[in-house]
């Protein structure tokens, strides 16, 4: 083998998940090799330095002034306001279109004209008054300020 295809093994040699052949093809070639044996001492000492280290988290009362902050709640009540907007349109449109292609079906009678609007007037009306009331309890929520 080659330094280069040794070099390519080599971390896997390190953190051994290389086969039997592998090794020993690893091992000879870094025996007779002294450029491949410099690195894979320099990978050594890496994975030592290395291997101990781990992010710092962040502690709790940072995580609680963000939770509070005014940019969380100008975020989140922005989010809301997009989102309620954006399904009273897509809903609107779409009861406009459900409607438009039933009053103009001549096979449905008017009564179930009638029936059928009312009956998408009304779903529409309660999932916008559903959002609104999630938003409402979200804004009222009496808990949200208690650490867990």
């Amino acid at each position: 083998m080659n330094c280069e295809e040794i070099k390519n093994l080599m971390m896997g040699y390190i953190d051994g998940e290389l086969s039997d052949e592998q090794k020993s093809l690893v091992e000879k070639h870094i025996e007779e090799c002294e450029k491949c044996r410099d690195e894979y001492k320099s990978f050594v000492r890496i994975k030592e330095v290395t291997e101990d280290m781990r992010l710092a988290d962040l502690k709790e009362d940072i995580w609680a002034g963000y939770w509070k902050g005014v940019y969380k709640r100008i975020e989140r009540g922005a989010g809301w306001i997009f989102l309620s907007i954006g399904a009273i349109i897509l809903l609107a449109f779409g009861m406009f279109e459900f409607i438009k292609s039933i009053i103009f079906d001549p096979s449905l009678s008017l009564i179930v004209k009638i029936g059928i609007f009312s009956l998408t007037l009304g779903v529409v009306i309660l999932l916008v008054s559903i959002l609104r009331e999630r938003l409402f309890a979200f804004k009222k929520e009496r808990y949200r300020d208690i650490e867990r």
